[in-house]
């Protein structure tokens, strides 16, 4: 055996410079560099020797021999991975199951995310309503190289609200991740999450985005947007004039969008973020909307506090009046501690205070129901507690009121999120 392997293997087993029982090999003399090593080895049954007491550690074994070895190793709990993956016909041979081998733990990596909500939503005019439903998402990571994984993430909604069943299985994300140099580069289909409240848009795009730095980020992307309606309940967009639309993009149409953004920390825990994006549908005439953002995000002990400013710039014109889309908003946030998935018995609160016009918005992050209006405000109140570990409950509350009307909406949203 060669004396990197014995350093190996003894290493494994969780050898110490600590004296063990007597060596029970006659040519291994106490001063030799591998007697601790070999002692531990021979009392934990790895090695035997030869029938004469003697270790012959200058032969050189048959691959058969080392593979019984490492074979004995592993039933001991060693971690061998690399011996193994060396000895891999041998030990199947002898009848090992290498399962690190056969499922590529190495190599992809599989979690998973489970989420149940029921939600009531109460609206002023109109009827009143509610949800029940399962989502289930399965996301596989796989190692491509050093610098470069593939990620793809299966998402499967089952409809309890009417019974109707499974609504089908979707591929959410198929992408490309990895570095170029000093460059971040994502490519393919993933979610593109604007600002970090996900006040303007957070849903999926195909696409590619490039992110540069550290402690000042700068990232920019181009991409077409998923499925969405843009006026969050507005299908019709019929022209309310020349070139003036009341919805960016009709239900069921998807758009294009492109964006800088930045990012830079102006203490220790204080962040400011920015950044410009632009959507448009390539069917519609003058049907553009550029939304510009500016933030500060900062964190004290464990309250933290984000604040954000929203400004469009866009000629459209809402359905319902003609009049033009309101185009600025604000949105505030505050938050207390924090439920983690990973440690049971945690929880957190958070408020959050909307005012925000029909163009500072196209695929809004919110659990609650946006009403009709050329716009919104309104607040939102939730809790949130690990319950176990990878388990999480939720309780959110939302009273938004339309800016144009008389619509409000009330939505009282629970949820039950297991990750794994």
């Amino acid at each position: 055996m060669k004396k990197s392997l014995v350093l190996a293997m003894a290493m494994a087993l969780g050898v110490t410079a600590s004296a063990y029982a007597a060596n029970p090999f006659s040519d291994v003399p106490a001063g030799h560099w591998a007697y601790d090593s070999i002692s531990k080895l021979a009392a934990a049954g790895v090695i035997e020797g030869y029938g004469d007491d003697t270790f012959r550690g200058d032969r050189l074994m048959t691959r058969y021999e080392m593979a019984q070895i490492v074979a004995k190793a592993m039933a001991k709990g060693a971690n061998v991975d690399k011996l193994a993956a060396e000895f891999a016909d041998e030990l199947d041979a002898l009848g090992v199951r290498v399962a690190a081998l056969e499922k590529k733990a190495d190599n992809v990596k599989i979690t998973g995310q489970i989420r149940w909500h029921y939600a009531n939503v109460r609206n002023s005019p109109g009827a009143n309503s509610y949800q029940h439903q399962l989502r289930t998402r399965l996301l596989f990571t796989g190692k491509v190289n050093d610098t470069w994984n593939y990620v793809t993430m299966l998402e499967n909604r089952s409809d309890k609200t009417t019974y109707t069943g499974d609504e089908g299985t979707t591929t959410q994300r198929a992408y490309l991740d990895g570095r170029l140099g000093g460059a971040k580069i994502m490519a393919g289909r993933w979610n593109l999450t604007r600002e970090p409240g996900g006040n303007i848009y957070d849903n999926r795009v195909d696409g590619i985005k490039v992110a540069y730095g550290d402690k000042i980020k700068v990232e920019g992307y181009y991409a077409k947007t998923a499925t969405i309606n843009w006026r969050n309940g507005s299908s019709n967009n019929a022209p309310m004039g020349t070139n003036a639309y009341g919805a960016l993009i009709a239900g069921g149409a998807r758009g294009y969008a492109w964006g800088i953004n930045a990012a830079a920390q102006l203490g220790k825990n204080v962040d400011l973020y920015l950044g410009y994006d632009k959507f448009d549908d390539k069917d519609l005439d003058n049907s553009d909307n550029g939304i510009f953002d500016v933030g500060l995000t900062g964190k004290f002990g464990d309250f933290k506090l984000d604040a954000v400013y929203l400004r469009a710039n866009n000629d459209l014109r809402w359905v319902a009046t003609g009049s033009e889309l309101k185009n600025s908003g604000v949105v505030v946030t505050a938050s207390y501690k924090g439920a983690n998935f990973k440690k049971a018995g945690t929880w957190g609160v958070e408020a959050k205070y909307y005012n925000q016009g029909a163009g500072t918005y196209v695929a809004h992050t919110m659990n609650g129901n946006i009403p009709a209006g050329n716009g919104f405000k309104g607040y939102k109140l939730a809790a949130y507690y690990a319950v176990a570990k990878g388990m999480v409950a939720g309780i959110e509350w939302y009273d938004l009121k339309a800016k144009e009307g008389d619509n409000k909406s009330k939505t009282l949203w629970t949820e039950l999120q297991v990750r794994f």
